[in-house]
């Protein structure tokens, strides 16, 4: 099943301001200033792609962020809309896999992960037609209704239902992005399975001495 990507790969804070992981506060600093000094908007720069490094810098100059990011590979205030809610779906998904009980090599998790997010893909899309299918009755009711008091209650509440379930349907077309979001950085992603134990058959095994 072919999956939409949306949204650009998380901000890597380390590669934006040029500096190694394990680069201390004072070459942070350093380094800040001097990407800073040409992204400027006082010197030409973009306002947007400044903020950005003073966002990576204020994660970096913070400890318990910086830990954060590093264990986690992503900062809540620093992700994008997009990476942050496929992030989301992923950290639900990692419980699971975690929780697991089986041997780590007698099973591809990864794959598992995938066809787990497909399956709800599938799931969103169809409640999405349902939803539809409900909404086009709620109308057709609506517009079946003739001539109607000044206050019209029944034509509200039925207005008010078919509103309610937009608002439902579009809900599920943003879960479907962060799934698909979800999926997309499972790209390039392997698992390395254990060997399958190599059966012996009877004929190959030696003759005892007759």
């Amino acid at each position: 099943m072919s999956m939409a990507k949306t949204g650009a790969a998380v901000i890597d804070p380390y590669e934006l301001l040029g500096v190694a992981r394990e680069a201390d506060d004072a070459a942070v600093k350093a380094a800040y200033r001097k990407v800073a000094k040409t992204a400027h908007p006082d010197a030409g720069g973009d306002a947007e792609a400044f903020a950005k490094i003073s966002a990576c810098y204020d994660l970096l100059k913070d400890p318990v962020r910086r830990r954060v990011f590093d264990d986690t590979g992503y900062d809540p205030q620093l992700a994008e809309p997009t990476d942050l809610k496929g992030l989301m779906v992923l950290e639900t998904l990692i419980n699971d896999m975690i929780l697991d009980e089986r041997e780590p090599g007698s099973f591809d998790p990864v794959a598992g992960l995938r066809r787990k997010l497909t399956d709800d893909i599938l799931k969103c899309r169809f409640h999405i037609l349902e939803l539809e299918r409900h909404r086009a009755r709620v109308r057709k009711h609506l517009d079946r209704l003739g001539r109607r008091p000044d206050t019209d209650v029944l034509g509200s509440m039925l207005r008010a239902r078919a509103q309610s379930i937009t608002d439902a349907i579009k809900a599920s077309e943003v879960q479907i992005g962060a799934i698909e979001r979800a999926y997309s950085m499972l790209e390039g992603y392997s698992y390395e399975l254990e060997p399958l134990p190599v059966e012996i058959e009877a004929e190959d095994l030696p003759k005892a001495a007759e």
